[in-house]
């Protein structure tokens, strides 16, 4: 396929093959800037009033700018290195990545919050290991499944060794325990199996035990079962573990069409907890209104999508390997987003995901910033083949 009829398959170049990806580019961006302004007006009250930030209400900001630049640059470290080196050291990354899920579980080592032991304290810092295995797995899978793409078929070689290696680190995560975290990493690996073009039957197999495996998951935890209970009917226990959601819904009740103004949300003041975090959209939506809100998911849909296009275009240049992982970020960012808009809205059972690239939270924005740089990489990478340049 010449590069004109490549073009044709794409729907057109539109930009200079040198460029990187005009739409991928700025709605990151975007995301990345608005999220720095909501984090900054979220978190005011809550670090004004907390003795633990010394009473700065720009504690958080703060924070998260330095998060956001030490992600940006490494992000363009990341992006200088070649698809082929992330995939020749892809299983060191994903060991690395299983050996820090072990650390955290090390009591004196890993930090416990709320009864959960997920950070690993370094000095002033915290870090959360399960951010950076969601970018490890994308890496690692990509590279597994481009590796055995020949037995993708069979259950014994291609399935049942990543099943294995799956259940490792999940049940490192159920120990934090990281239910969350769980679910993203599983779902990465589950989509970029499909998109290798695992075996229809045993992935029928795997949607229906995983089904099963989550219900039990449920079921045998108290505190998981009295959020799905308190999911169905936020209101009757308003005050309990409905507490979270109810508030969030009243968040989006006051915003309306057009929001109450840029710091001007009630709920952030003490009655909605975590709101600079896992909250984040509905003081978006209380502040911003509907049409802040749909801002943030439109520019999410786009980001995701151009992650699939980057993808398909490697794909078509058989790129293997680049492809996977371009779609593997898309599924990554779209999944995680979807989950996290889902609970803001009560659509979904409350459950502790940060909005990526927005959210405060220093491994997950600087495990987002990498994932952009590569993302960007592979994009970058098409466009140079294209022209019949080396990468």
């Amino acid at each position: 396929m010449n590069t004109a009829q490549l073009n044709r398959r794409l729907g057109g170049s539109r930009t200079a093959p040198d460029e990187v990806d005009p739409l991928l580019l700025w709605s990151a961006l975007a995301l990345l800037l608005l999220g720095l302004v909501m984090v900054y007006s979220a978190s005011i009250a809550t670090a004004e009033g907390s003795a633990y930030t010394g009473h700065q209400p720009t504690y958080y900001l703060i924070r998260h700018t330095v998060y956001l630049a030490v992600g940006l640059i490494g992000g363009l470290i990341a992006f200088q290195i070649p698809l082929r080196f992330w995939q020749q050291f892809a299983p060191w990354l994903f060991v690395g990545a299983v050996v820090l899920l072990m650390v955290v579980l090390i009591p004196g080592i890993g930090r416990s919050v709320n009864g959960a032991q997920r950070w690993i304290g370094l000095g002033p810092i915290n870090l959360q290991p399960s951010e950076l295995m969601k970018f490890a797995v994308v890496i690692y899978v990509a590279d597994y499944v481009a590796r055995k793409l020949e037995k993708m078929d069979s259950f014994r070689h291609g399935f049942l060794p990543m099943a294995a290696v799956m259940m490792l680190v999940g049940g490192l995560l159920l120990r934090e325990p990281d239910f969350g975290a769980f679910v993203v990493v599983v779902t990465i690996a589950i989509g970029i199996l499909f998109l290798g073009g695992i075996n229809g039957r045993l992935f029928a197999g795997l949607i229906g035990l995983m089904a099963v495996g989550f219900a039990f998951l449920i079921w045998s935890s108290p505190y998981r079962l009295e959020r799905i209970t308190s999911y169905m009917d936020p209101w009757q226990h308003a005050f309990g573990k409905g507490y979270q959601l109810s508030h969030a819904l009243i968040a989006f009740g006051r915003g309306e069409w057009f929001g109450v103004g840029l710091g001007a949300s009630v709920e952030k003041l003490f009655y909605l907890p975590e709101a600079h975090t896992d909250f984040l959209l509905a003081v978006i939506a209380e502040e911003l209104g509907f049409v802040g809100a749909l801002t943030v998911i439109l520019l999410f849909a786009v980001l995701t999508w151009r992650c699939f296009m980057i993808g398909r275009q490697a794909l078509l240049l058989d790129r293997i390997y680049s492809g996977l992982v371009a779609q593997g970020f898309g599924i990554w960012f779209g999944f995680q987003s979807f989950i996290n808009m889902g609970v803001n809205m009560g659509l979904l059972p409350t459950k502790g995901l940060t909005l990526p690239l927005m959210s405060f939270g220093g491994s997950s924005i600087v495990a987002n910033c990498l994932a952009l740089a590569v993302l960007l990489r592979v994009d970058y990478e098409n466009r140079r083949m294209m022209r019949g340049l080396p990468s």
